[in-house]
């Protein structure tokens, strides 16, 4: 029996529609193709071959025979100035006479129409999903479709064939699209019992060492005792980032300063604020599973912020019982009102979004998928809103002198060859 081939392989090159390591590094392999030690029927072969790989390698080579179109698209544009100066007049005034002289223009570039060889594979729903960044890779972009997760113009679409028409809207759920952008988490059991048991000997030696670090903390900062500590001027990166066990006993002394704060005579209007805060604190505390200390550091600016306007407002107040009388101008107390709301805000922001969730597919809290960068592009015949992960087709890609709209890493000879290729066999 015939041994199957990897669907990556780096001794063959093979290039795939999707965000992996083996597929960047052989784009960095790639160079124009050998023409000198080949026939012409072999040539056209190696660049269908490799064309196919990357181009729709998910279709069947009959339907995709089917799909092939002869007639390339492309666009010609003609010169604007010539046409905002002259009428047309002057190619009938007879020539020799110097009525056809015109200026010397520059030769526009060549338009590549021949690597539209596959722009009927751009019109279908896996490819426009891929295409978007909704998806890393068209396969599980195929996935997506055939499971239900995509819509065309609000109509649940199943068919992966699906051919778009320009202004169909497309969109994917929200949720699928983070676990397909997002970092993975090891997929490997080995490597999970590997990390469990990393984890607990790390738990282990925490214990060893006595109190918390941030249990001895009593500064209301989380950051400047983090920053104090020997154990956070190490380079190793499990050092810095304390237990969730280390954050709630954190936000449990936070809470204790706010009560003490509340214990003094505070005005009115500053009491209710520090009741407000001392509700976040708690919501906080009941998801110290949950927390992260960027969170955490956001609750201590917050109440370090509430605590200097309030010892503001008292030496504001003892200087008034010595003196004149020194209150806030109205912008003053805007200004204030609008600091307090700001972080209140990014302290509710932080707590609902980009937090450590177990339960999630993708690691938490989120980060780019490894390699995502080298292949983050969207083509001009696509519109996307990534808040909603939405895109719209605009229209069919076509080839400018310069540019061909489909991409494509191969270079113009190649395509040639495979059109020829498929066109002698239609």
């Amino acid at each position: 029996m015939r041994k199957k081939p990897r669907f990556h392989s780096l001794k063959k090159l093979k290039i795939r529609q999707d965000w992996s390591r083996w597929t960047l590094y052989n784009l960095s392999r790639l160079n124009p193709p050998n023409l000198a030690t080949k026939t012409y029927f072999q040539q056209k072969w190696t660049a269908k071959s490799d064309t196919r790989a990357y181009h729709g390698e998910q279709i069947r080579e009959k339907q995709w025979k089917r799909m092939f179109r002869r007639n390339l698209p492309a666009v010609v544009p003609m010169d604007h100035k010539y046409l905002a100066r002259y009428d047309g007049s002057e190619q009938a005034a007879g020539r020799g006479a110097g009525a056809d002289a015109m200026e010397k223009t520059k030769t526009p570039p060549m338009t590549p129409y021949m690597q539209m060889t596959y722009y009927p594979v751009e019109r279908r729903l896996d490819t426009a999903v891929f295409r978007a960044l909704f998806a890393s890779s068209v396969r599980q972009a195929r996935q997506f479709v055939v499971h239900g997760l995509v819509k065309v113009n609000g109509k649940k679409m199943i068919y992966p064939g699906y051919m778009l028409n320009p202004g169909d809207m497309f969109q994917v759920v929200p949720e699928s699209v983070m676990m397909a952008t997002g970092a993975q988490k090891t997929r490997s059991s080995v490597a999970r019992r590997i990390a469990k048991e990393k984890g607990t000997a790390y738990a282990e030696s925490r214990k060893g060492q006595g109190r918390s670090k941030t249990a001895s903390v009593k500064v209301p900062l989380l950051a400047d005792a983090l920053a104090s500590t020997p154990e956070a001027q190490t380079p190793v990166a499990e050092e810095k980032e304390p237990s969730p066990e280390e954050l709630k006993k954190h936000l449990q002394t936070l809470m204790d300063n706010v009560e003490g704060v509340l214990a003094e005579e505070v005005k009115a209007k500053d009491k209710q604020k520090l009741r407000e805060f001392k509700q976040t604190v708690r919501k906080a505390i009941s998801l110290w599973r949950t927390s992260t200390p960027s969170q955490i550091s956001t609750l201590d600016s917050q109440f370090s912020f509430l605590k200097s306007h309030l010892t503001s407002s008292k030496s504001a107040q003892s200087d008034s019982a010595s003196g004149p009388e020194v209150r806030l101008t109205r912008e003053e107390e805007l200004k204030l009102s609008r600091a307090f709301d700001r972080l209140k805000e990014q302290a509710e922001f932080d707590a609902n979004w980009n937090k450590r969730d177990p339960s999630k597919p993708y690691l938490t809290p989120w980060r780019p998928r490894d390699y995502m960068s080298a292949f983050a592009f969207i083509p001009r015949y696509l519109e996307v809103n990534q808040n909603i992960c939405a895109a719209v087709y605009l229209r069919h890609p076509v080839a400018r002198p310069g540019l061909a709209e489909v991409p494509t890493p191969f270079p113009l000879e190649t395509g040639q060859l495979a059109f020829n290729w498929y066109l002698r066999r239609r």
